[in-house]
């Protein structure tokens, strides 16, 4: 007995130890693609990656995507056996990757989030939890030595497609975990935020992602040739956004609903996967970054969602200090200049990732040690396991602006007091210092010294802090404000300010292969804009009266961030973030069809006085 025992052990030992490669997956893995039929008739494209190993029952992990399961044919996906997914190849797990309905070598017609359907009422009521539905009841008939378990997951739009997989119904779907998950595209996510058009990351994708496809077809979509290397240069000559028309066309159908559909209507709530998440029965791993670029709002308003819509539910949430995906990609122990300390992804991916399919879908091991919230708070770089989030011993405190560009938790007494500047849309703050082409995902971090220069952003800071102050949920702002024009965007950027004596040590190091200087580093903790002329309503857009003060309230992401003692907190108010989001005329009209010369420049003010105190909510966690 106790040499059979040694030989399960070393056996073990060895397949841990082993490179899982393209060799490795040929040897120990059979690739099947089938066509499975939906309740409407359409087939839908799935590779089905299954162990060769006889004997036993294995569970399916499966991923639904729009952006293709190659490669197609005998190769087999480096995604898989290249990546954390390894992982699920060393325990024998059956892995299924399906193009969605309408992509790639799937059959029917492509639906950007498409809508949920509650009560279906016939076959031709068709959405992505009964096509997850169909597909899953396929698999568990049709794939040989499956044991009856399936779970999903996947990052972005493939998130988006597994809070849908927790909405199917079908009873052998356990365990789901959206990553990043595409959840609101007005409100939050990718494509708008607060209202404002995400207008890098919306060109960029639908150019290509955009195109038409009338047939199944292994690849289509061609990125667009950029004539300059300089992306804030390119978007500022194009102008107003009817001008991109000449590169769109109309056959991208969803960048003409964007530009159809200005205001927070029926076409956007129907697409917010939130209102749906009632009576779920999977368990639920919620995941994000705290420093995702795409789709930060998603991971913590999904978990809250669920949490409220569906309180039965086994829900956990995991937020680390993560680029858009970079707890699947990358060891997760930094972004751009800041280090974490830690191999923060790597800890996900074996310590909760895992144990939470295996226990789920295998029934091995124990998931009492995953948390309600695991969450990575920087500044002091540290793993917080709590029962509740936001965090019951979170409580919200007022931190006001003042006339000498300080903040301060005592509301100001003057009678007549604010802070003034020149928002001109033809020079619109850039969102980074330097120049790219591609929209970087280090921003979400960079040094902001950069904006602080400038005449069109203000800064307000603490001064230097005497304690830690700890931060642990949604900041609100609280802007009360005048304009000269009847329209203007606000953003509010909350800042770490490193101490002017900082000094190198291992957790910060490089950029490239040069030394960042990090003494007075304004590091960016959590950015958000906000479209002004909904304010009061996101359905029902109003003009602001020139010269009136009106306030202008917005909620930032969650952030989970520790302003060491020393340091300072500050933040920046400025009305244009370029060109990360399109520039704000500044007058009320459809941003969508005016033209270049509705662009006007605007005088802001942002007042801190007795009567109309501009303020921000901080979530600080109390010991």
């Amino acid at each position: 007995m106790k040499t059979l025992f040694t030989i399960f052990f070393l056996s073990a030992v060895a397949l841990n130890a082993q490179t899982i490669d393209s060799t490795w997956m040929v040897t120990n893995y059979n690739k099947q693609e089938v066509m499975i039929p939906m309740r409407d008739g359409k087939k839908l494209f799935t590779a089905i990656y299954s162990p060769k190993i006889k004997g036993g029952k294995h569970p399916i992990l499966m991923m639904r995507t729009p952006y293709s399961v190659a490669p197609y044919g005998k190769a087999f996906s480096s995604r898989i056996y290249g990546g954390h997914w390894a992982n699920y190849l060393k325990e024998n797990y059956i892995i299924v990757m399906q193009d969605v309905r309408g992509r790639y070598m799937s059959e029917g017609d492509f639906v950007d989030v498409r809508p949920f359907i509650e009560n279906k009422k016939n076959k031709t009521d068709i959405d992505e939890a009964s096509d997850t539905y169909d597909a899953v009841d396929w698999l568990i008939k049709n794939v040989a030595d499956n044991n009856g378990n399936v779970g999903f997951f996947g990052i972005s739009y493939p998130g988006f497609y597994s809070t849908m997989a927790a909405l199917s119904n079908h009873p052998a779907v356990k365990a789901v975990s959206p990553q990043a998950p595409v959840t609101e595209w007005f409100l939050g996510d990718d494509f708008h935020h607060n209202g404002a058009f995400a207008l890098m990351d919306g060109f960029q994708f639908y150019y290509s992602f955009g195109v038409p496809r009338p047939k199944p077809v292994t690849n289509y979509g061609n990125d667009f040739n950029f004539p300059t290397k300089d992306n804030y240069d390119f978007y500022l000559k194009q102008g107003a956004l009817k001008n991109y028309r000449k590169y769109m066309g109309d056959s991208i159908k969803f960048w003409n609903d964007l530009m159809d559909h200005p205001n927070y209507d029926e076409f956007w709530k129907a697409r917010d996967a939130r209102r749906a998440c009632k009576n779920i029965k999977p368990a639920m791993l919620v995941v994000g970054g705290t420093f995702d670029a795409e789709d930060c709002y998603g991971a913590w308003n999904l978990y809250k969602a669920i949490e409220k819509q569906s309180a039965a539910t086994n829900n956990k949430l995991v937020m680390g200090p993560w680029f858009h995906g970079g707890w699947s990609r990358g060891d997760g122990s930094y972004l751009g200049n800041v280090r974490f300390g830690a191999k923060t992804a790597k800890y996900y991916q074996e310590e909760i990732e895992l144990p939470f399919f295996n226990y789920y879908l295998k029934g091995k091991g124990d998931v009492a040690k995953i948390a309600e919230a695991t969450v990575f708070f920087t500044g002091e770089n540290n793993w917080k396991k709590m029962e509740s989030w936001p965090p019951a011993k979170m409580e919200f405190e007022t931190i006001y602006f003042s006339d000498d560009q300080k903040l301060s938790f005592s509301k100001p007494n003057s009678n007549s007091s604010f802070t003034k500047y020149i928002s001109d849309p033809k020079k619109p703050v850039p969102y980074t210092e330097d120049v790219h082409l591609r929209r970087t995902r280090e921003y979400m971090s960079d040094d902001q010294r950069f904006a602080a220069r400038r005449t069109d952003v203000l800064v307000f800071d603490t001064g230097i802090l005497n304690e830690d102050l700890t931060l642990a949920g949604p900041v609100i702002a609280d802007l009360k404000v005048s304009l000269s024009t009847s329209d203007a965007d606000f953003v509010v950027k909350l800042i770490d300010v490193f101490p002017d004596n900082f000094k190198y040590d291992t957790s910060y190091c490089c950029k490239g292969n040069e030394r960042v200087e990090m003494a007075g580093y304004q590091m960016l903790v959590r950015g958000e804009i906000m479209r002004g002329k909904f304010r009061n309503s996101f359905e029902k857009p109003e003009a602001f009266t020139p010269n009136k003060t009106e306030t202008v309230k917005f909620e930032l992401p969650d952030v989970a961030h520790t302003f060491k003692k020393g340091h300072k907190l500050m933040i920046q108010i400025q009305s244009s973030w370029f060109p990360v989001f399109d520039r704000n005329p500044q007058q009320f009209v459809d941003i969508y069809k005016c033209d270049d010369k509705d662009f006007v420049p605007s005088e802001i003010k942002i007042f801190h006085q007795a009567d109309a105190a501009s303020s921000v909510q901080l979530p600080v966690l109390r010991k």
